[in-house]
């Protein structure tokens, strides 16, 4: 997604070449759903985007909260784990049954307009590009460039909540309640903190949605070269994107966890004070600490997450612009 996160974007592309429409026909063969009316196609994109985006962030987020913890460079004697499912056990065994869900309503709070605005901007400008680079066609190209574009928008309004978020997830997180988190943390370190980590999401959030968006087609293509509207297709090339971007840009995400928990036993192991700041000595200090080995911590509990997580905001967003389209064109007739 972190769409979410993830995340996400639109599978929306220019129709793929089908069979002429019969007269009465449904949804499915009198309009392929893709091609969304343009009086509705923004609200669409924005409501199917913000209810992935929730749903996607949601779903799988005691994995998140797992995922978080085993990137921790020195981690306590009690929260090193063997694996994501031995992870969950523990911690709700230890810390209480809803402990994995700590920090889940800040990230329902920044995924709605975070993903609403991904959404909107990847559509718009996917469209754009695709009839400047390819009219006509599915310009690979241009779903990378949109989904690059759109991440601006998403991470800058979701850094903040990841920054909560992570900083409740840690174990034996000083934070007891999000509101806790943002006083303490703009008190003791100033605004700057929430976006102490921008640069670095970006880093990995534009390679992360390129790998994904290209992945996703490209799948689609095989599998669903009509574009219809059709769950299994969404579901599977979802999963493979997310997969795929998860794992190639883990030690990004690495990096990005130690700059939003400014983990203080790892920080205080190489006499560094105050707070770790800049992509560049966040890979010095991952690589002073574990090595090559250590920009790959987590990568399990990373692409466990992002497979279902990526093949739901995939295809509950299939849906709802399927579903919303239907309604658009119902009342045309």
């Amino acid at each position: 997604m972190e769409l979410g996160c993830a995340m996400a974007g639109s599978a929306a592309a220019p129709p793929g070449p089908g069979p002429p429409a019969a007269a009465g026909a449904g949804l499915a063969d009198s309009e392929d759903y893709e091609s969304l009316p343009s009086s509705v196609a923004l609200g669409t994109h924005m409501v199917a985007g913000a209810v992935a985006g929730i749903m996607e962030h949601t779903i799988m987020y005691p994995v998140d909260s797992v995922k978080t913890r085993m990137q921790s460079l020195q981690p306590h004697p009690r929260a090193q784990y063997r694996g994501v499912f031995e992870a969950l056990r523990r911690m709700v065994s230890t810390e209480g049954l809803w402990r994995p869900l700590r920090g889940i309503d800040v990230t329902m709070l920044g995924a709605g307009p975070a993903h609403a605005l991904y959404f909107a901007c990847y559509e718009s400008t996917k469209k754009s590009l695709s009839d400047l680079l390819q009219p006509g066609g599915n310009s690979h190209l241009a779903n990378g460039i949109a989904g690059s574009a759109a991440t601006l928008l998403h991470d800058a309004v979701m850094n903040p909540a990841e920054v909560v978020k992570q900083r409740l997830q840690m174990f034996n997180s000083p934070y007891t309640s999000v509101l806790g988190c943002v006083r303490t943390v703009h008190r003791t370190e100033g605004l700057g903190a929430f976006y102490r980590s921008y640069t670095t999401q970006l880093t990995m959030n534009v390679p992360f949605q390129a790998i994904h968006f290209i992945t996703y087609e490209l799948v689609q293509e095989h599998l669903n070269p009509h574009r219809q509207y059709h769950p299994q297709s969404h579901i599977v090339a979802g999963a493979v994107a997310g997969a795929v971007a998860a794992a190639a840009t883990t030690p990004l995400d690495v990096c990005k966890t130690l700059l939003n928990t400014q983990e203080n036993t790892a920080l205080s192991s190489l006499k560094i004070r105050g707070h770790l700041s800049g992509m560049a000595n966040a890979f010095s200090t991952v690589y002073q600490l574990g090595g090559l080995p250590g920009f790959f911590k987590g990568v399990q509990a990373r692409v466990i997450y992002q497979m279902p997580s990526t093949a739901i905001a995939w295809s509950v967003y299939e849906f709802f612009k399927y579903f919303l389209t239907k309604r658009a064109l119902e009342k045309k007739t």
